[in-house]
């Protein structure tokens, strides 16, 4: 049984030229102690995918889905109450820009221990026992002073680590990881992603890593899935997808890396679809 499992995810937005499928017809899985990334440009339908897996889109969207399992509880038939106590504590979610992410208005602390509130029956002293732990396992340092700073008191950096502090504060089973590395330069960005890894690693969670970065890809993943317009084009081990990518999409995100260059023009998407019409899944 996969940690989660889905299978042909339809979301579709209403826009005043009528219905926009921004995810259209996506199968996919994790296992535990498994790192899936899903790749793809901007727009393609990543982001919603895993939204509509938290129940975090808003209510005009219409979500569906052949099957949605979390750890063989079907998602889709849960109520809001019971959906609730999954979300947060057994899925977390690491979003993308963490400093907008993150609430203005309330200490680093609080917005950590707002989660064991919610999820865990800590008294007040256990929760900040447990908030500077969190923040001890991810890097920040002085966690007992840092937990009275507000988020613009704090880099984008360490602002992206409280982020996965709270992700991590009840021991998920699955970890989302939005383009957890967008916003941050070179230097964090190895810095957060050799975190990330060390924490799946120690914690033996599923880790779903969107991104549209191929190089991150190649040094965190065990399966990739690459999207395109809200559809699945292709599925395959990370050493098959680099050695040897069965459709031309995926043929074009390779070729356009940097140390794969050659002077000659890139194709376009165009050049790409010409005489496409399938989603030209493969698993």
């Amino acid at each position: 049984m996969h940690l989660l499992a889905i299978e042909n995810l339809v979301v579709e937005f209403e826009t005043a030229s009528g219905p926009f499928r921004a995810v259209d017809g996506v199968s996919l899985h994790v296992d535990a102690r498994e790192v899936l990334a899903i790749v793809g440009e901007s727009g393609s339908g990543k982001s919603v995918a895993m939204l509509a897996v938290m129940g975090l889109l808003p209510w005009t969207a219409k979500v569906t889905a052949a099957r949605m399992e979390f750890a063989g509880r079907d998602m889709l038939t849960l109520s809001a109450a019971e959906r609730r106590k999954i979300i947060g504590k057994d899925i977390a979610m690491i979003f993308q820009e963490p400093v907008a992410s993150l609430n203005p208005c309330f200490t680093v602390g609080f917005q950590i221990e707002e989660v064991l509130r919610v999820h865990t029956g800590l008294d007040a002293k256990a929760r900040r026992k447990r908030a500077i732990e969190l923040m001890t396992d991810v890097g920040i340092p002085e966690p007992e002073e840092r937990l009275g700073v507000f988020p613009h008191q704090m880099s984008g950096g360490q602002c992206q680590r409280v982020m996965i502090a709270i992700a991590l504060a009840c021991n998920p089973r699955l970890l989302i990881a939005d383009e957890p590395t967008t916003a941050l330069d070179v230097t964090i960005q190895k810095q957060i992603l050799d975190l990330l890894m060390k924490l799946q690693a120690e914690h033996g969670m599923g880790l779903i890593m969107i991104t549209h970065d191929m190089g991150v890809v190649a040094e965190t993943a065990d399966r990739v899935v690459v999207q395109y317009r809200g559809r699945k084009m292709e599925e395959a081990d990370v050493l098959s997808l680099f050695e040897a990518p069965k459709h031309n999409y995926t043929k074009a995100l390779l070729a356009a890396l940097p140390d794969n260059a050659t002077g000659d023009r890139l194709p376009t998407i165009s050049d790409i679809f010409d005489g496409y019409a399938g989603d030209g899944a493969s698993a």
